[in-house]
């Protein structure tokens, strides 16, 4: 008895080791992530917030094969603390309860899940910590996912020309750009040396990914705001948090399922399927002439005159 009552008050890491099911599970965890907001049933809780305090444990299938360092192939933390914001932000709410139900929901529905412990406390209620803590698997979801509103960001895509990476007006540009209400990716073509030529098809695309990614660094060096970016969790929290992103295109070409129809030697196509595959809002070219197709709108700007 005093093993379980002294398991009732560990972290949801312990509890979740003590009870963990037949078979291997991987956790990851979410320790001590406070926010500031308005929630409580009692009038004194109204039109005011008071710091929440949440631990989560997430129980994942092991990843299958060779991990190879790849951020895309694991439940990322950030969904974790995502699946927290989103909740807040549904509405109000008067209950501890119904806000650990919804976040225990929203994260069983990410493909690796199997099991969740959430624990939410008030900080500021009194001398100590009042809580609850819930424990929910993927036996528990509704037989369908609810729908949700379509809350992923639309970036503003940007190809840039050589001469245009080189011109004086580039910090300017940056700026009218960092300024939009939309996240913003840039794309850049090779360099102006040639990519050495390998007379085969699958090594070419892989020279030529890599030629556009040395590219992306030179734009990276002509300004601190642009961080090189490879993979789609990256991009996501750059995306989130106001970053200025230069895509590195060599992993999600290769790993797409419906990757682009033409090779890389023409990196403004190459820009225009990437458009469309993240559901930009366009597909702004300085100094490039326009691609043979693309699903999002595109914008065409003269280096001279470019205002953005």
């Amino acid at each position: 008895m005093s093993h379980e009552i002294r398991l009732a008050f560990e972290h949801p890491s312990a509890r979740a080791s003590a009870t963990a099911p037949d078979g291997p599970l991987d956790r990851i965890s979410v320790r001590d992530h406070i926010v500031e907001v308005e929630i409580g049933a009692f009038q004194a809780e109204r039109g005011t917030t008071q710091r929440i305090c949440f631990n989560v444990v997430v129980e994942v299938r092991p990843v299958t094969g060779a991990l190879e360092d790849d951020v895309d192939r694991i439940l990322s933390y950030d969904r974790v603390t995502e699946a927290i914001e989103a909740a807040l932000a549904e509405e109000r709410l008067n209950l501890l309860e119904t806000l650990a139900e919804r976040i225990a929901e929203r994260i069983l529905w990410e493909p690796q899940a199997v099991r969740c412990f959430v624990r939410i406390e008030k900080l500021d209620r009194g001398p100590g910590a009042l809580g609850v803590e819930i424990v929910r698997s993927m036996d528990d979801l509704p037989t369908r996912a609810p729908a949700a509103p379509d809350t992923a960001p639309h970036p503003h895509v940007v190809f840039l020309t050589n001469p245009a990476i080189a011109s004086p007006n580039l910090a300017r540009w940056l700026d009218q750009l960092q300024a939009r209400a939309e996240p913003v990716i840039l794309c850049v073509g090779a360099p102006d040396a040639a990519a050495p030529e390998t007379g085969h098809r699958m090594t070419q695309r892989r020279v030529d990914l890599l030629a556009l990614e040395q590219n992306a660094w030179v734009l990276a060096g002509r300004d601190d705001r642009c961080v090189v970016t490879a993979t789609r969790t990256e991009l996501d929290w750059a995306m989130k948090h106001g970053q200025i992103s230069v895509w590195a295109p060599s992993k999600i070409v290769l790993d797409a399922v419906d990757g682009p129809a033409s090779t890389t030697h023409d990196p403004v196509d190459l820009a225009a399927w990437f458009a469309g595959h993240i559901e930009a809002s366009d597909l702004l070219l300085i100094g490039a002439t326009p691609p043979s197709a693309c699903r999002v709108p595109v914008l065409i700007q003269d280096i001279a005159r470019s205002g953005l």
